[in-house]
């Protein structure tokens, strides 16, 4: 239950903030653009004796004006650090961070498994660490009157991302690592896979059993 909910709630963040950030980085654009730009078909309409037309595009011009999109740019790369940090932990679930496995798979099946499982929970390590140092600097950047340049919120907001991330991509780690034990399988996704034509594959190391419940390796 808390794993699907996990799940659901990871995929709904990184959703969101793909989207919030493409729609105001467009909004943007229109607003740096169209100010420019209407203002010249302004003065290229006023020379030419066309001051109807003129004086609407001063009316654009003053429209877009009006709006104070100083901040955007600020916003839009906070929300690219929460996404990465999110999506780097939505990766290791689904298996599409990039790995290198030419001489894993050298390896004979008690080693291989071996190899595998030491890799995740050195993954699950390295970034419950991550996490830790994460939140000890937000907690004390959390004492601190720290603010963004453009938008003034709260610096410590930014620098949560750090600590949930990190902490969200150790828990993945082991359940990737727990899943492999269990199955030896991981998860792996298919480049060349289409959603609605082909189901979605899954890497299964032929050579590596799970272990038994003895604790050895078959």
């Amino acid at each position: 239950m808390l794993s699907r909910f996990l799940n659901h709630l990871e995929e709904w963040i990184i959703t969101f903030l793909i989207a919030a950030a493409t729609l105001l980085i467009f909004v943007a654009v229109i607003h740096r653009y169209g100010t420019g730009l209407s203002i010249d078909i302004s003065k290229w309409a006023a020379a030419r004796g066309f001051t109807q037309f003129a004086a609407v595009m001063k009316s654009v011009f003053v429209w877009f004006s009006a709006w104070d999109l100083s901040w955007a740019q600020e916003l839009c790369i906070i929300m690219f650090v929460w996404m990465a940090k999110f999506g780097a932990a939505y990766g290791v679930r689904t298996g599409v961070h990039v790995g290198v496995d030419v001489a894993i798979n050298q390896l004979n099946t008690p080693s291989k498994y071996r190899v595998v499982l030491f890799g995740l929970f050195c993954g699950a390590l390295f970034t419950f660490i991550i996490g830790s140092f994460g939140t000890r600097f937000v907690w004390h950047m959390a004492h601190t009157s720290q603010t963004t340049n453009d938008m003034e919120a709260p610096m410590w907001l930014v620098y949560l991302a750090i600590p949930l991330g990190s902490y969200l991509m150790s828990f993945r780690f082991m359940q990737v690592a727990y899943a492999f034990a269990r199955t030896g399988q991981l998860p792996h996704t298919d480049e060349s896979h289409v959603e609605g034509i082909a189901p979605e594959g899954v890497a299964h190391i032929a050579t590596a059993s799970p272990a038994p419940a003895g604790g050895g390796v078959r």
